[in-house]
């Protein structure tokens, strides 16, 4: 019989609202025996039952609701039902005559908590992040091989944040042979994905409308591309008339696959420069040179992790920010983003105005930037939207 989880009184409004997250300080008492990664029932201070979840002891958040139906139950067709209704949207917002690879499961806005899932062409990387999504690992495994049968699976579980659930990283074959690379078209372009190793589950999913963006208005431009990891980026500009683009990442490895994707594009290699070198120091370097671009591209890692870093974080932002901005000539377009879930859109926008300001230029944003269709961010669910994107002209 499942544990029952029972809430202090007035603690169970977010739960009507059906957010999926139970913290640690809303529960009064818990009725029963709950190993790790088990389901249980949530109930109100009165007894009348709320959700059905995964039991967390390890995190403060110690219930991740899987359901707020009390007739559904967490069985294989549960998992089933949730990644074939995941899989309609996707087919509704991705062109599968030009992409072949897409993010199927967004955790919490598809209603599996704790679950990512990223298909690459026939390869599916699967991450699972709490200990619910730990404990079911065979029935997602089981609901892909039916959904995608000529498919692989891996998984890479290998992030830190696993550790606040106690869990252990894990990076494994789940099903099939997983080849350490993979070949994907997105809009038309071909890009490899190192899998096993590559950020994330190998590669920026999230990124796909604003590498589209940014070939837009990419025409005649000289581009550099911060923080270019393989590159994509800046292939996306080429495919939109870019006349040159530079590509700045401290990985070498990452930057010689963006010279193999120069390659395999049919692009000029004369039109693409790399240079392995830490972005911040790169760009104090082409200030002190007074080298400026026609367009310049920020999407740096994330650099807020909790709430207690976000004014340090806030500070970095503004400093790559500045350099960015004086980095492009007047008239020239920034492109800059956050990935930090917890950096309010509102202050990023401050921060790049501060940082226009300091650098002693004015800026204007004609486009705001989201994270692609296949990261949908559910009503219940705002922490869903983390990717914020401003492209911005930039003017003496």
């Amino acid at each position: 019989m499942a544990a029952t989880i029972v809430l202090h009184p007035e603690r169970e409004k977010s739960l009507k609202r059906h957010h999926p997250w139970v913290f640690a300080s809303a529960i009064a008492e818990v009725k029963g025996k709950a190993r790790p990664g088990d389901t249980v029932e949530v109930t109100d201070s009165q007894g009348a039952w709320l959700a059905r979840g995964a039991w967390s002891p390890e995190s403060q958040i110690r219930v991740r609701a899987w359901t707020f139906d009390q007739n559904e139950v967490v069985d294989n067709g549960f998992f089933m039902r949730r990644l074939e209704g995941a899989l309609r949207l996707r087919q509704r917002v991705i062109n599968a005559n030009t992409t072949n690879a897409y993010r199927l499961i967004a955790s919490e806005s598809d209603g599996l908590p704790g679950v990512t899932i990223d298909v690459y062409n026939s390869v599916v990387v699967v991450q699972l992040l709490s200990a619910g999504a730990d404990r079911h690992r065979k029935k997602l495994v089981w609901a892909l091989t039916r959904l995608f049968p000529d498919c692989a699976i891996l998984e890479r579980s290998d992030v830190d944040v696993r550790k606040k659930e106690g869990l252990e990283p894990v990076v494994q074959v789940l099903h099939g042979d997983v080849p350490a690379t993979v070949k994907i078209k997105e809009n038309g372009l071909s890009i490899i994905v190192d899998v096993m190793q590559g950020h994330k589950t190998g590669f920026y999913l999230d990124q796909r409308d604003s590498r589209d963006a940014a070939a837009r208005y990419a025409k005649g431009a000289c581009v550099l591309n911060c923080f270019s990891y393989t590159g994509t980026f800046s292939c996306y500009a080429l495919a939109g008339g870019a006349s040159h683009v530079t590509n700045v990442d401290v990985s070498e490895p990452a930057l010689e696959l963006a010279r193999q994707h120069v390659d395999i594009n049919g692009f000029d290699q004369r039109m693409c420069d790399s240079v392995n070198a830490d972005v911040f120091e790169q760009l104090r370097h082409y200030h002190e040179q007074k080298q400026q671009f026609d367009m310049v591209i920020l999407d740096p890692p994330k650099f807020v992790d909790s709430r207690a870093s976000l004014n340090r974080a806030a500070r970095g932002y503004k400093d790559i920010n500045m350099y960015g901005v004086q980095a492009v000539k007047s008239g020239g377009l920034l492109l800059t983003f956050s990935c930090s879930g917890l950096m309010p859109a509102d202050l990023f926008q401050k921060i790049v105005a501060d940082a226009a300001l300091d650098a002693g230029r004015k800026v204007k944003i004609i486009e705001r930037l989201s994270q692609a269709k296949d990261h949908p961010i559910a009503s219940n669910f705002p922490e869903g939207y983390y990717l914020k994107g401003l492209v911005c002209e930039v003017t003496d």
